[in-house]
């Protein structure tokens, strides 16, 4: 007698088999429409540098080249052009306040010394003629006053002798007269004489004071042009050490033109260029330090200048407390100027990858190391070593961190 089977019920491992297998088929086919559909870019592996994402300590400080510069340094512009006779002091040499370092030689200015010298000689000389006549001036003066007193006491005496005879009728009437007149016409005109003689002697003192005036003034000038031409001996306006001097010898040098520059040696400073990037966060009490036979020297930021030139901005800064031994002008130090505290952050090591997406994605290699991709990431602060991850990316990932120019724009490099 025939048994009916009953079908048995629920998974069997061959349905198992058969799931696995079309899960197996559609990550295929995923994997093959996305990677038709995802630009590609082959490239061998030991060609790029491919770097890990690590946590650690950021240390917010860029790297400077700074230049070892006098505090002070004294610039030569000359006061008197002239052609050069004679460097006296070379280049690097010390010099003492004073000392003459370049002599020129300035024919026109001889000439004019020459012609004040002629024009005060003039004047000294009518001043000396006018002083004589005015002397002289004053003798005539006091003889003809004496002479006018001498004829006043002979008419007054005729005049008394006339007015005795005429009361006692000796006399006519007009001879009394004649005496009387003579007499107070010599005493008037005596008068005048004398005014006129005192106006005489204000005007001549006038001229006198205006010449002395002149004089005085014209010696004053002579006197400023021989100081020019004493500025033709250009000379060390302090102690110290003269740097560039341009000149040569029979070169001629303009007015104001300036021909080189002295150092004084009291202090130095550190100058520093530093990327305009920068420009919002590098202030005055920034430190930094550098290193030099073995020590660490702390420096101070002192100074930010305002003017961006080709990119950069200049930074003056001082030395804290000890300076290194014999420090030069126009050595260099390699400086780590401190931007703030450090932080613990997500590290990517720098690379060339920055400059072709500006840190704002990367290329991401796959655990299987077979290949990389594209991810969008986010960059903040930087140093000579590291960028600063905010997002995107976790430690223990790798990513490329070469340049990308040979990617194009590619989303997805393959290795080789």
């Amino acid at each position: 007698m025939d048994r009916k089977i009953e079908k048995k019920k629920g998974i069997r491992p061959k349905h198992i088999i058969y799931g696995v297998s079309a899960l197996i088929v559609i990550a295929l086919l995923i994997k093959l429409f996305s990677g038709i559909n995802t630009s590609t870019f082959r490239a061998e592996k030991d060609k790029v540098t491919i770097s890990s994402i690590e946590k650690g300590e950021f240390k917010d400080y860029i790297s400077l080249i700074g230049t070892v510069e006098p505090n002070i340094t004294i610039f030569l512009d000359v006061e008197e052009g002239g052609k050069v006779i004679e460097k006296v002091i070379d280049e690097g040499e010390m010099v003492k306040k004073g000392d003459v370092i370049v002599r020129l030689r300035n024919n026109d200015l001889n000439l004019q010394i020459l012609n004040s010298e002629s024009q005060l000689a003039y004047q000294s000389n009518e001043l000396r003629n006018t002083l004589i006549g005015m002397e002289q001036q004053k003798i005539n003066n006091k003889q003809q006053l004496l002479s006018i007193d001498y004829d006043i006491v002979k008419l007054k005496r005729n005049y008394e002798q006339n007015s005795s005879l005429y009361e006692k009728g000796f006399i006519s009437k007009e001879e009394y007269l004649i005496s009387k007149s003579n007499f107070e016409y010599a005493e008037k005109d005596r008068e005048l004489r004398y005014e006129k003689m005192v106006q005489d002697s204000i005007f001549r003192e006038n001229q006198k004071l205006q010449m002395n005036s002149s004089l005085l003034n014209m010696q004053q000038n002579l006197r400023m042009v021989r100081e020019r031409l004493e500025n033709l001996n250009i000379k060390a306006p302090e102690d110290g050490q003269l740097g560039s001097l341009d000149v040569e010898v029979g070169q001629s040098i303009n007015k104001g033109q300036r021909i080189g520059q002295l150092h004084i040696l009291d202090n130095f400073k550190v100058v520093a260029e530093v990327d305009e990037h920068y420009i919002d966060r590098v202030k005055r009490e920034l430190s930094a330090t550098f290193e030099r036979q073995d020590k660490q020297f702390g420096i101070d930021v002192k100074k930010v200048y305002p003017e961006v030139r080709d990119g950069r901005f200049k930074v003056d800064l001082q030395f804290r407390s000890e300076t290194p031994e014999n420090l030069r002008t126009g050595q260099t130090y390699h400086i780590k100027l401190e931007l703030g505290e450090p932080v613990q952050a997500v590290l990517v090591p720098r690379g060339g990858f920055f400059q072709s997406t500006g840190g704002q994605w990367i290329f991401v290699v796959d655990p299987s190391g077979k290949y990389a991709e594209k991810r969008a990431i986010q960059i903040g602060r930087q140093n000579p070593v590291y960028y600063e991850v905010v997002e995107g990316l976790q430690p223990g990932e790798q990513v490329i961190t070469s340049g990308y120019e040979l990617f194009g724009t590619n989303e997805r490099v393959e290795f080789k």
